[in-house]
């Protein structure tokens, strides 16, 4: 058996390039994917992130080769735990045009992994007719040990807040810390440690089209987010022939059922269909250079796109470090009602629109039409401020952005992290003195 040491990580490059990669060496079969007989006697498994019939440019799939088919388990039975993790259709509560916020979701005290350390705060679409986004975050303080998870319902988009991750995938190992993000397809199994002993972040299940970068447009062929930029592990392989449960989500519910090997067990494969990690850090930013706010859409990362053209299911959009030299301009985001829905999170630092009460692994949520923009602190700053080149550099906060409304879980509306004042955080604003007529 020739296995990389446990520490060892390492990286293809490119998001959706078709790649190839082999944990011992002539165990890809060359010039077919599917031959008599697989090297080593390995079995050949496609997985498809799309159809078969899907336009070649959109057409998502890869081989793996591995000890043992994954069509080797016994009948999954409903998950025995309780959890707060929850799948749309979102309807335990009615939708509410309120505006929420809450504070950072604490490390549980009692011993939590990652599947039971999932809660979800909101919600839209339907993950059985494949459009939508569910919104958790996740605190744990242990690790998954002979444990795996994979999720029919969607791809998974992890954004670390606290603490690093060790992600062992079937693909191979991925680390990814706080101001790094994972994207794992749909169905792909994956096993999270925390390599700091506690970790806490967020995650959108998207149960749409897979994330892409965003078109460009008239920014041209270059900008935000870099495809050479996202790293996807190389093949490594575990070759243990003792117990693990495999707990998945499916049409909503989570069930389990039990493996006498390890699921971590493809020793080559190739395609364009992989998980990876992505650091926000090499985000090229583009900002204004004259007057005015640009939309926020320029800080896209990923999007979703939806059947409506401009129109995502998900965006997901960062706020990192950056030069603000707007003349004559208010340059924080301004006060605006939007058609989209935006959940927001806050990585590290501060953001800019707000001058308190939202913090790190904390959350907001402003609804369809929902009016919202800066605090009455943070605007006044804004408006007396001698304008000069500043660069806002302790920042990272980011932003989960749909076409549908999300509606919030009853555990969301409960909690006692929510901030029933958030309201007041947009009072007594100074009347407008217009002179008369």
């Amino acid at each position: 058996m020739i296995v990389p040491p446990r520490d060892q990580c390492s990286y293809l490059t490119g998001l959706l390039n078709h790649l190839s990669s082999e944990a011992v060496p002539g165990s890809l079969p060359v010039g077919r994917n599917n031959p008599q007989r697989v090297p080593f006697g390995l079995y050949a498994e496609q997985l498809s992130g799309t159809a078969f019939t899907a336009p070649r440019a959109e057409n998502r799939r890869s081989w793996l080769y591995r000890l043992r088919p994954t069509a080797s388990h016994a009948r999954f039975k409903p998950y025995p735990r309780a959890t707060l993790m929850r799948s749309g259709p979102f309807e335990e509560v009615p939708p509410s045009p309120n505006r929420m916020r809450w504070n950072p979701l604490p490390i549980p005290v009692e011993p939590t992994d990652f599947v039971d350390g999932i809660t979800t705060y909101c919600g839209n679409g339907d993950a059985g007719t494949g459009s939508g986004i569910g919104v958790h975050l996740y605190a744990l303080n242990r690790p998954m040990h002979d444990r795996a998870f994979q999720n029919a319902d969607g791809e998974l988009l992890l954004v670390p807040q606290q603490g690093s991750l060790r992600l062992t995938t079937e693909f191979g190992l991925m680390d990814v810390s706080p101001l790094q993000i994972a994207l794992i397809p749909r169905g792909v199994r994956f096993r999270v440690d925390p390599a700091d002993g506690t970790a806490r972040g967020y995650f959108c299940e998207n149960y749409g089209a897979p994330f892409r970068l965003p078109d460009l447009g008239p920014i041209g062929s270059n900008g935000l987010a870099s495809a050479r930029d996202f790293e996807t592990p190389v093949a490594w392989f575990v070759d243990r022939d003792t117990g693990c449960e495999v707990i998945q989500k499916f049409q909503g519910g989570l069930w389990s059922t039990q493996l006498d090997h390890s699921p971590f067990d493809v020793v080559a494969w190739h395609g364009n269909l992989a998980p990876c990690r992505y650091d926000l850090r090499r985000f090229n930013t583009i900002n204004t250079v004259s007057f005015d706010h640009p939309d926020p859409s320029i800080f896209t990362v990923l999007t979703s796109p939806s059947d409506t053209p401009g129109t995502a299911n998900c965006d997901f959009v960062i706020f990192p470090p950056r030069w603000m030299v707007a003349e004559d301009t208010f340059r924080p985001p301004w006060f605006h009602r939007n058609v989209m829905s935006e959940f927001m999170g806050l990585i590290s630092g501060v953001y800019d629109a707000k001058a308190g009460g939202f913090a790190p692994g904390g959350a907001s949520l402003h609804n369809q039409m929902s009016g919202h923009g800066p605090d009455r602190a943070s605007y006044e700053a804004a408006v007396a401020v001698d304008l000069k080149p500043h660069k806002i550099e302790d920042t990272m906060a980011f932003m989960f952005e749909s076409r549908h409304v999300l509606r919030s879980t009853r555990w969301a509306g409960d909690t006692p992290l929510l901030q029933h004042d958030y309201d007041d955080c947009w009072n007594d604003f100074i009347k407008a003195q217009v002179p008369s007529l």
